[in-house]
C-alpha cells in the first residue's frame, strides 16, 4: 500500500475548509505521478482518495496518466475538528492535538485513527491511498505501536509504504520525505 499525502493547498485550516491546490501543489501532484508511474504499471494498484478537493486534485495526474477513476472514500479524509468550533480557533486546536496522542483526544479521534487504519489494512489488492498528513501518520503509529498523533513531519506529496500481512496487521515499509510542516 501506498500512502500519499496531498500537495500544498491554497488556503489553511483557519481560511478554507476544502482548499483545492495552489501551483506548488500541482507540481508536486505531477512529481508524484511520474515517480508513481515509473514504479507502478497501469492497472497493479487501484487509487482511493479522500472526498477533499486537496486529495482529489493531487491523484488527478495519476489517475489521468492510468487512466483510471479514483474511488473516493471518507475513511481517509482529514481529522475532523471539533464540533462547533471557530473557523479562526481550528490551527490553535490542531497544533496542541498535533503534540499529544490519540489517547488524550478522546473516543472520537481514537474512533477516527482506528477508522483510517482499518480501511489501509482492508485492502485486498495493492491500493495507493491519496490523504492527509494525520491519517498517514495514524497508520504509521499502528505499524509502530505509537499512539502519538505525529511520529513522522511527511512533505507534501510525500509517498509511505506499508504492507497488509496476512493476518490484517500493517507494518511499514518506509514513511515518506519529512519537511517542516506549516499548519497554516
Amino acid at each position: 500500500m501506498l500512502l500519499v499525502r496531498h500537495g500544498r493547498a491554497t488556503g489553511g485550516w483557519d481560511t478554507d475548509i476544502d482548499p483545492g491546490l495552489d501551483d506548488l501543489g500541482r507540481s508536486q501532484a505531477e512529481a508524484m505521478a511520474t515517480a508513481v508511474v515509473e514504479r507502478v504499471a497501469p492497472g497493479n494498484m487501484a487509487l482511493l482518495t479522500s472526498p477533499l478537493r486537496r486529495t482529489q486534485e493531487t491523484a488527478a495526474p495519476l489517475a489521468k496518466a492510468w487512466g483510471v477513476v479514483p474511488v473516493i472514500d471518507v475513511a481517509v479524509a482529514e481529522v475532523p475538528s471539533p464540533p462547533g468550533i471557530a473557523m479562526t480557533d481550528r490551527v490553535a486546536w490542531l497544533r496542541t492535538a498535533m503534540a499529544g496522542t490519540w489517547t488524550d483526544l478522546g473516543d472520537t479521534y481514537t474512533t477516527f485513527r482506528d477508522g483510517v487504519v482499518a480501511r489501509v489494512a482492508a485492502c485486498t489488492e495493492p491500493t495507493i491511498f491519496v490523504s492527509h498528513f494525520i491519517a498517514i501518520n495514524a497508520v504509521i503509529g499502528v505499524c509502530l505501536g505509537d499512539d502519538r498523533l505525529v511520529i513522522a513531519s511527511l512533505d507534501n506529496c510525500s509517498i509511505t509504504e506499508v504492507l497488509v500481512a496476512d493476518d490484517g496487521s500493517l507494518q511499514l515499509v518506509q514513511h515518506g520525505h519529512e519537511a517542516d510542516t506549516l499548519i497554516r
